[in-house]
């Protein structure tokens, strides 16, 4: 059995000690975290290095774990990433994509646009939510469709993040589960 390595990807300002993935990183077996030099004004080329050299450091299997603008992150890397780097990605769980394409995206987060269409060459789910301010259920679906993500929409559960209640957010760990299971079929 391959050894599973976990790698969380947060998004635009980092996730806090009290964010389900603070959570996480704290509670996975083998999981570490990208630790971006810029939290506050995001910079895609650097947020996009700094996820290709922590990848290039791990071994073994890695399922991505991301959030918000981290979902972003990870499709531009895996657009331009080696064969080698995409080799070791067993899935990726995609939570809360911020589009950033949208009319009242944070200046600082424009400079991610425009969204990649490109499918995605692992196994994938995105977990999006009715009332998300950052992408609108529609638009959560057309991402799943352009990367070929599994859809999971959420009733109300906003951002899926501190705000909106969602500290340990252990039920987001049987969508994990899900992921694992379907990127063990995929193989």
């Amino acid at each position: 059995m391959e050894h599973t390595q976990y790698l969380i990807v947060p998004g635009w300002q980092g996730s806090s000690e009290q964010h389900w993935q603070s959570y996480w990183h704290r509670t996975l077996p083998n999981a570490s975290r990208v630790e971006q030099k810029n939290w506050l004004k995001p910079e895609r080329n650097d947020w996009v290095a700094e996820l290709q050299s922590c990848i290039e450091h791990m071994s073994g299997a890695i399922v991505l774990i991301a959030h918000s603008l981290g979902c972003v992150a990870v499709t531009h890397w895996a657009a331009q990433a080696d064969a080698k780097s995409l080799a070791k990605i067993r899935g990726a769980l995609l939570v809360a994509p911020a589009d950033v394409e949208r009319v009242d995206c944070p200046e600082a987060l424009q400079n991610f646009s425009p969204m990649t269409q490109r499918r995605l060459p692992f196994t994938s789910i995105l977990v999006g939510s009715t009332n998300d301010a950052a992408a609108t259920p529609h638009r959560a679906a057309e991402f799943a469709q352009s990367w070929g993500s599994q859809l999971v929409i959420l009733p109300n559960a906003g951002h899926i993040n501190v705000a909106s209640g969602h500290h340990r957010w252990e039920q987001g760990f049987a969508w994990l589960y899900r992921l694992q299971a379907l990127a063990e079929l995929d193989r």
